[in-house]
């Protein structure tokens, strides 16, 4: 099937599938918490038995599209204070004598802080990719970042012993279909009452990759879910501050403690998913079966309703908007100097997590309508260089910040939450008018970026960590070949200082 194809057949199995959810969806969560014995079993039979074969070639190459992403992202990331506080860190607590590589310094540690900070300055930036939601009272259709909570912990794995490229993927694909089906499935309370799933679904991944990794049974596969689900956490209210990053870092070192434990005689509940002191009941209050019974590699999140890739490092609520307006800018040569105000209409939800009306600092603008907008009307481009205390608090932006009225419209409210539905109104100087609509971004499954558009990205992010272009170059062709790498061993040192 060809690519285009391909995300065409994706995007209309993503709308009839949640059509014909929709009602089942809503009686489910709204009456007695369900029985799925077995479900828990169910997962890490997947877990166990799934092979490389298994998985559509269409879904492996969308895969190393992520896997390029989240490691350009773990070199940007590893330039931000959180880097730096959390290589201070491992130092400080004596863990630099291990073989795991902190990738974008010359530090070695212990696996499970490799995962941690590496975790960590994936989600740095809030630039990673993000899972889509099949079903329509997913608010804005997102559910979790796939990639981060998964990647660090089999990298620094895969330093320990021989892992193949295939190995590899394998483990990353699995731990990632297994997360997000976990996050597809609770109720929608779970987000909504303020738990970060990257944090909270985050550790199944982690887990379930790992334990693929180390050629897991299903009982000792079941034992890492229960152990890795007592260690669920994260926090919304944490948005727009360090502990966001540092809530996917410690998903994906959670996975991995989970796994390394269990390998050594570990024990935990077998049936943590589904019982009625276990997780969907704790962390959502219900879930819906329907969505993870079954349904794992069938079919791959990847492949419906999609994963997308950020094209700026700010919340994906914000791409829609940004990509239509950098349409728009292009298209009229709109220069910031015309511009009275722009109106940016979206659902009540999109307004309230976009809670940084009036930003201050790099990491609030990432989370701020308000910011991405100006700064994109400013300078025409909105990269890691422009999401920083310094650029925020110019009086430049802050001027413009002041013109851009972020409001409920609604005709986007009446859209649904599984868009991100974003209705510009540019008012000129003159009087003239310029409107704009965009339901998804740029990356989106809707308009998707290419292996070298992506590689074009992971690019930007070696450039700002200063990177050296043959290992940046190398790092590129290893990935598009991940599925010919004999040893993934070889990916460290390009990584590291």
């Amino acid at each position: 099937m060809l690519r285009r194809e391909f995300g065409k057949a994706s995007l209309g199995m993503m709308a009839s599938s949640a059509l014909s959810a929709s009602a089942k969806r809503a009686e489910s969560f709204g009456g007695d918490f369900p029985k799925t014995p077995g479900l828990t079993a169910y997962v890490g039979r997947f877990v166990a038995t799934t092979s490389y074969e298994q998985i559509p070639e269409e879904v492996i190459e969308l895969g190393k599209k992520s896997i390029l992403d989240g490691l350009g992202l773990a070199l940007a990331g590893s330039r931000a204070e959180t880097g730096s506080i959390s290589r201070k860190y491992v130092q400080q607590i004596g863990v630099c004598n291990g073989r795991a590589t902190i990738i974008g310094s010359a530090q070695k540690t212990s696996p499970r802080f490799a995962a941690l900070v590496n975790g960590i300055s994936i989600h740095a930036d809030d630039f990673d990719d993000t899972q889509l939601a099949a079903a329509k009272d997913r608010v804005y259709g997102l559910l979790m970042h796939p990639t981060v909570p998964v990647l660090p912990a089999i990298f620094a794995l895969a330093e320990q012993r021989a892992v193949s490229g295939k190995e590899w993927m394998l483990a990353y694909h699995v731990g990632a279909e297994v997360e997000c089906k976990v996050a597809e499935a609770i109720a929608p309370r779970h987000y909504q009452d303020g738990f970060h799933t990257s944090g909270t679904c985050g550790p199944f991944g982690s887990a379930a990759a790992c334990a693929k990794l180390l050629k897991f049974d299903l009982p000792k596969t079941l034992n890492a879910f229960g152990l890795a689900a007592s260690q669920s956490g994260g926090l919304r209210e944490n948005f727009g501050t360090m502990t966001k990053p540092f809530q996917a870092g410690h998903a994906a070192e959670s996975g991995l403690i989970s796994a390394e434990l269990v390998a050594l005689g570990w024990t935990a509940a077998e049936q943590i998913l589904e019982a009625d002191r276990g997780f969907f009941h704790a962390a959502g209050g219900s879930y819906d079966s329907s969505a993870i019974m079954d349904r794992l590699g069938n079919p791959w999140t990847f492949a419906s309703p999609g994963v997308s890739l950020k094209p700026y490092p700010s919340g994906s609520l914000t791409h829609p908007a940004m990509t239509e307006l950098a349409r728009l800018i292009d298209a009229h040569k709109i220069q910031a100097t015309q511009v009275e105000k722009v109106d940016v209409g979206a659902n009540h939800n999109m307004t309230t997590t976009l809670l940084h009306h009036q930003p201050k600092t790099g990491l609030e603008a990432k989370f701020s309508m308000e910011f991405c907008i100006a700064i994109l009307l400013l300078e025409h481009k909105a990269g890691l260089g422009q999401f920083l205390d310094k650029v925020v608090q110019r009086p430049d932006v802050q001027e413009m910040i002041r013109r851009i009225n972020f409001y409920v419209d609604p005709e986007a409210e009446n859209a649904g939450y599984d868009k991100m539905t974003s209705i510009l109104k540019i008012h000129l100087t003159g009087g003239k008018t310029i409107t704009g609509r965009a339901d998804f971004g740029k990356g989106s499954p809707a308009n998707p970026m290419s292996f070298d558009e992506a590689a074009a990205k992971f690019r930007g992010c070696a450039e700002f960590a200063e990177w050296p272009t043959a290992k940046t170059e190398q790092i590129i062709a290893l990935t598009k070949s991940l599925e010919a790498a004999p040893d993934m061993s070889a990916l460290s040192p390009l990584l590291s200082a």
